[in-house]
């Protein structure tokens, strides 16, 4: 088989990683080696860009031009969900299952909510937050020392106020 095409357009590579892991080659091989990179030095790459998401699932976006890789972190509101929670880094291989039973306040979760905007559905900011809070109720952690289910309700009442932009 020949060299891949050199063409100048880029090419997207999304996948799911754990932060601050080398990923097995194995499993990034049949992604990125029709394009002529090296898997190995993909996976330290993605390392190098995901160490303070350390233990997390994160999603990764690589764009590639002329076999030239760059990462991109695409965040995930389950991820930024759990990384405000300001939990310790766990051990994949010997903690499974954990539950993330801590508080966040409503001002991150509108923080969030402006981080996701870009990629949200939602016609307005308070929109995007009950996105972020229907990802905190299924994360299992409370939003303001109350059930996030109970602050959509109140949002939906009017009896929250959540600012335009």
């Amino acid at each position: 088989m020949g060299p891949p095409p050199a063409n100048d357009a880029p090419k997207y590579v999304v996948m799911r990683a754990v932060g601050g892991e080398v990923g097995a080659a194995s499993s990034l091989a049949p992604k990125i080696g029709p394009l002529g990179l090296s898997p190995k030095k993909v996976g330290e790459d993605i390392q190098k860009a995901t160490m303070d998401w350390k233990g997390m699932n994160v999603t990764v976006k690589l764009t590639i031009i002329n076999r030239q890789a760059t990462v991109e972190l695409v965040p995930t509101a389950s991820t930024l969900v759990v990384k405000a929670l300001n939990e310790a880094p766990r051990d994949r291989k010997k903690v499974k299952n954990i539950k993330h039973d801590g508080n966040i306040t409503l001002d991150q979760v509108i923080e969030i909510a402006r981080t996701m905007r870009p990629r949200s559905m939602a016609k307005e900011l308070s929109g995007t937050c009950k996105e972020i809070l229907g990802t905190a109720h299924s994360v299992g952690c409370t939003v303001n020392g109350e059930h996030p289910s109970e602050i959509i309700r109140q949002i939906n009442e009017g009896e929250l106020e959540i600012p335009a932009e």
